[in-house]
């Protein structure tokens, strides 16, 4: 039996059709062009991947066993959460690229390490919004089977729904500022992000979120995508300090600066937020934009040692827990690099 949805119109945040953004929030600068873009992309410097094989950790999720939160960076968005035996999985693509086109935005050499099968039980599921490299079908497809729950923004669940045809699943759609209680000692709260959402010519459809998650007495911001704008002042207020703060780093252009940050607005973010440690991703597997694709790290490291701010940045699959203040190594850096053979 298909489920029955909310009604979309229901939003303060949907507007004649779609929804919207605090701020307003065009999709390019007044500046910039598809056109130029377009061009752009005939002309892509080779530093937009990397010429090596990048290295990363092969931790056993099944056994992986954590009385305070650990994350698991899968490279770009995708990340498991665990803690007291509770396993959270945000946004996970595991195919191997980020496009419905086959052959395109393909995995860096040594990124796609893990895969469905090396997933633990999940007990939620976390889509922030429905762009391809955010809500992978075939990822979904195969973790189903494992996955007791899903939480997303506003006609997302639709898009979840459409992986599985009419199986029953549990889906829980999400409005800005609603909270949900999952399980005992979880408290999900979706909050605004500055992007957009469209899968092919369609958008603003379904809406986009990020999240703050209340994990045992731990508070972690779940950022998803995100311009920078005064929504994360506000969540900090509201729910700050946060124990952790995920958020993007990479895939960002003057050509399009109100739907994803520089990294100076990450750091900045982090700030807003009230965060005691940063976990930069969007960046280190899949290429969607022309910067360099260590540029992110490299930029955002720099400014907060500047500015004494705490960031994280493991290897992929090398578990981080939020109490903990590792020496991190350089591991994006040329010097480290093995040709890709």
């Amino acid at each position: 039996m298909k489920k029955q949805w909310r009604s979309l119109s229901d939003s303060e945040n949907y507007r004649q059709g779609k929804f919207e953004n605090l701020s307003p929030t065009p999709m390019l600068a007044e500046n910039a062009s598809y056109g130029q873009i377009i061009r752009d992309q005939f002309k892509r410097p080779a530093t937009i991947q990397p010429s090596h094989v990048l290295p990363s950790v092969k931790t056993n999720l099944a056994t992986l066993h954590s009385e305070t939160p650990v994350i698991v960076w899968f490279g770009h968005s995708s990340y498991l959460i665990h803690c007291k035996g509770t396993s959270i999985l945000v946004d996970p693509v595991f195919s191997g690229r980020v496009s419905p086109i086959a052959g395109m935005m393909k995995a860096y050499p040594g990124t796609d390490v893990y895969k469905p099968e090396d997933m633990p039980a999940i007990d939620l599921m976390i889509i922030t919004h429905n762009h391809y490299d955010h809500l992978n079908r075939k990822t979904l497809t195969q973790l189903k089977p494992k996955t007791s729950a899903f939480y997303t923004p506003l006609g997302v669940g639709r898009d979840i729904e459409d992986c599985f045809g009419n199986d029953d699943v549990r889906i829980t759609e999400m409005d800005w500022w609603e909270t949900e209680n999952p399980m005992p000692g979880i408290t999900l709260t979706a909050a605004p992000a500055r992007h957009f959402s469209g899968r092919g010519l369609r958008r603003g459809t379904s809406l986009w979120s990020s999240f703050v998650l209340q994990l045992y007495g731990y508070t972690i911001y779940i950022g998803g995508d995100s311009g920078y704008d005064t929504h994360f002042k506000t969540i900090g207020e509201k729910y700050g300090p946060m124990d952790l703060a995920i958020l993007e780093c990479g895939q960002y252009d003057e050509a399009w600066p109100y739907i994803h940050m520089m990294p100076d607005e990450t750091l900045q973010a982090a700030i807003d937020l009230q965060a005691k440690l940063l976990l930069p991703v969007h960046w280190g597997k899949f290429t969607l934009a022309n910067h360099p694709w260590n540029e992110p790290i490299i930029r955002l490291t720099k400014l907060a040692k500047e500015k004494g701010f705490p960031v994280a940045t493991p290897q992929i699959g090398e578990p981080v827990d939020i109490l903990q203040r590792n020496s991190w190594e350089n591991w994006w850096a040329e010097s480290q690099a093995q040709n890709v053979k």
